[in-house]
């Protein structure tokens, strides 16, 4: 009995159900029962040891960054500095998605100086090796993805995304339902290839029992990928998308048959007006299952400013049910993220997170608010600072204008609607 929910479901208040329930100001009874349902996660490999976090219904909405090296640009150093950064304003977890340099070595470091939770994607270093070598995708030997997932596993990695609902069955779909982006996963389309060029199933979902057994062993939690997402907004709740999420339902219930914590990802292009519609989807299919969604991105008409596009999307899955929002970058679509494209991503989701918590009333959201409403209408400018979402740079403007000694800021001066108001 080693997970989270077997333990769950035997009565027992884990450490870190009882950490959870204190950092969200809920009663550790209610969480053990959430998490025994399955409604709430808490990714925590028994070999990783930092502060916990739950993600799931009725709790904070939770933010990722992904960092990661590629074959263009293989910086460690620089890789690191990027999660420090993320952690620094407040990321819940970090994902490794290097494609490049040694990725053990890598994923070894991120795992010992990260203090939240690790997430990975393990095809990613099967197919990276397998490109090196000089093969092709066809060539991939499940033996080889299946001893990935175990090593990762034993290293310490608390949640991995597996794209198990890519199978002959959901790649049929899009076939007669023609996409402008076809498959946008990396995941997605290195497993389609796959199965097209082998006439064979996917073996994550052939062999999904292996999987239910290595994770079940070290508490990782399985992150279900949409690897038929869709990569626009015009691809959005289709066919194809739609039969994966209905596979991925199927799957959850047989992870939460063999007590392995499981949570389900989402789309991450879509029209703002589908996006309740999908989360409601999700959420029934799934059976409440934890909803990570990238974004989503409600335009494909922004580049250079996707972190927004995805903090309106996010705002809006998360107020409907979404629970864990992937930050996007201002670099998405365009190259890989620098150190400063991290901290706009978390920032971007951050506010995400807040506006939806607001609406959902969870873990102070809205005291935070009335805090720092309550502050301004006393122009009391620290309580403003330290209760921003990014106080660096709050305090920063203010102090740069010319009025950073006086109680007024430089937009009204002297007509400061609050401090005349006062005055009256």
């Amino acid at each position: 009995m080693n997970t989270q929910i077997q333990k769950a479901r035997e009565g027992i208040v884990t450490q870190e159900i009882i950490d959870v329930a204190k950092q969200e100001n809920v009663n550790p009874d209610w969480l053990r029962n959430e998490i025994a349902i399955g409604r709430i996660v808490i990714p925590k490999n028994i070999n990783h040891d930092f502060p916990v976090r739950g993600i799931g219904k009725g709790l904070r909405t939770k933010i990722n960054a992904n960092i990661g090296t590629s074959e263009k640009h293989c910086d460690l150093v620089e890789e690191l500095e990027k999660m420090k950064i993320a952690i620094k304003h407040r990321a819940d977890a970090i994902m490794d998605l290097s494609t490049g340099g040694n990725l053990r070595i890598i994923l070894q470091r991120i795992l010992k100086e990260s203090s939240v939770m690790v997430g990975t994607v393990p095809i990613y270093n099967v197919a990276t090796r397998l490109l090196s070598e000089g093969k092709n995708i066809s060539q991939l030997d499940p033996e080889d993805l299946f001893n990935e997932i175990e090593m990762q596993a034993r290293m310490g990695v608390d949640f991995m995304t597996l794209h198990c609902g890519v199978t002959r069955s959901s790649l049929s779909y899009l076939k007669n339902d023609e996409r402008v982006c076809g498959i946008v996963s990396r995941g997605g389309a290195i497993l389609k290839r796959w199965i097209t060029n082998n006439n064979k199933e996917n073996p994550l979902y052939e062999q999904y029992d292996r999987i239910l057994d290595i994770c079940g062993k070290y508490d990782v939690t399985i992150s279900l990928g949409d690897g038929i997402r869709p990569g626009c907004g015009a691809d959005a709740t289709d066919r194809g998308q739609i039969a994966e999420l209905l596979i991925l339902g199927e799957l959850v219930d047989r992870a939460r048959e063999k007590g392995v914590q499981v949570m389900v990802e989402g789309p991450g292009h879509m029209p703002l007006d589908q996006i309740e519609m999908n989360v409601k989807i999700m959420k029934r299919l799934c059976h409440e299952a934890p909803f990570y969604v990238l974004g989503p991105l409600t335009t494909d008409s922004a580049p250079g400013y996707d972190h927004i596009v995805g903090a309106i999307g996010g705002t809006v899955a998360a107020i409907h049910g979404a629970d864990f929002l992937c930050y996007v970058t201002p670099a998405e679509h365009l190259c890989l993220p620098t150190v400063n494209d991290v901290k706009d991503g978390v920032i971007a989701s951050r506010i995400a997170a807040q506006s939806a918590d607001v609406v959902k009333n969870t873990n102070g959201a809205r005291e935070r608010d009335y805090i720092i409403s309550k502050a301004r209408r006393d122009l009391d400018w620290e309580t403003i600072f330290n209760n921003a979402i990014d106080p660096e740079i709050a305090r920063k403007r203010k102090n740069e204008s010319e009025s950073s000694n006086e109680n007024h800021c430089t937009m009204c001066g002297n007509l400061c609607a609050v401090k005349n108001d006062k005055n009256m």
